[in-house]
């Protein structure tokens, strides 16, 4: 592939419409809010050896010219989310947040934890999920 090719693929799932199976990195997106903005980006970066792949549903434009988020899943993987306390840790430290106000979640017998605009739970051994939404235009129970 080309780099022109590479950069048209690239702009293609940054700017497309959602994939048909709406799955993260092998975990199937089996809800988004209604209202969520039906713009759809792709990413993958890593942060202190643990990688991350994500879906971003935007709306937007506004007036200004910016785009707003409306909902972000990520699939998180790396030797250090070894369970659930280490995967808290973990996301304490990339958030920057006390996770002291994070309340007990399970996401369908996966353990976790949450706050009102965002979950995550441990998937097993080197795997964790999180799901994050605006707050200020969805309730909490769209997370679940």
């Amino acid at each position: 592939m080309n780099l022109i090719s590479a950069t048209i693929a690239m702009a293609l799932l940054t700017c497309g419409t959602p994939p048909p199976d709406r799955s993260v990195d092998g975990f199937v997106v089996d809800h988004v809010p209604a209202g969520a903005g039906e713009r759809v980006g792709e990413f993958a970066f890593e942060w202190e050896d643990v990688t991350f792949r994500s879906q971003v549903w935007e709306r937007g434009p506004d007036a200004a010219g910016a785009y707003a988020v409306d909902l972000t899943v990520k699939v998180l993987r790396g030797a250090r989310l070894t369970d659930l306390a280490a995967t808290r840790a973990f996301l304490a430290e990339y958030h920057e947040q006390d996770p002291a106000g994070w309340t007990a979640y399970d996401h369908h017998g996966q353990p976790g934890h949450g706050r009102p605009d965002a979950v995550f739970w441990w998937a097993g051994p080197g795997v964790a999920v999180e799901v994050s939404l605006d707050g200020t235009r969805f309730a909490e129970a769209e997370l679940a």
